[in-house]
């Protein structure tokens, strides 16, 4: 048994529906979901503004890396292009943290799977929204999530309530 919190952003194409895309490729696993922000965009390259979310998804059968691969394939799906760092994409899925059946954090050094992923204590469009969905939330070695947001601020961040994760039914 796993839960993993993930980071979902797009600002390439039709951006809510990249990150619905995403959440229906875990809609078996989905436990939380988080409300849409829009963003500014991180890492000095020049693009449009972001829609970032969070989900948290829980199962039996996978671990940290299907986690990876299950993003790595819907980003795929999405026709991500790696062309330039921290540059646009139609669709990013982080593995943010992800915790086993006693709830302790599964620890990775390998460099295709950094756990916890490293710049997430540094990413107020990760720790806003997982915020929003577990209030007592904790980065793994790094501290509580509300006071890592504390600290960053909010500054380029807009919650759209007008946006919904989940598709209306």
């Amino acid at each position: 048994m796993t839960r993993a919190v993930l980071s979902l952003g797009s600002n390439l194409g039709d951006r809510l529906a990249q990150l619905r895309q995403a959440v229906a490729g875990f809609a078996a696993e989905l436990e939380l979901a988080s409300p849409v922000y829009e963003t500014a965009p991180w890492g000095g390259v020049p693009q449009d503004d972001f829609l970032n979310a969070v989900i948290i998804v829980r199962s039996a059968e996978l671990d940290a890396w299907d986690w990876l691969r299950r993003g790595q394939e819907l980003e795929q799906a999405a026709g991500r292009v790696r062309e330039v760092h921290w540059g646009p994409r139609t669709l990013d899925v982080d593995v943010v943290a992800v915790f086993d059946t006693s709830t302790a954090a599964v620890l990775s050094e390998h460099p295709d799977l950094l756990l916890p992923h490293p710049g997430a204590a540094e990413r107020n469009t990760v720790l806003r929204p997982w915020l929003d969905i577990e209030p007592d939330a904790v980065l793994p070695g790094r501290g509580r999530v509300d006071e890592l947001l504390a600290g960053l601020g909010e500054d380029g961040m807009r919650r759209r309530d007008d946006l919904s994760l989940l598709e209306p039914v």
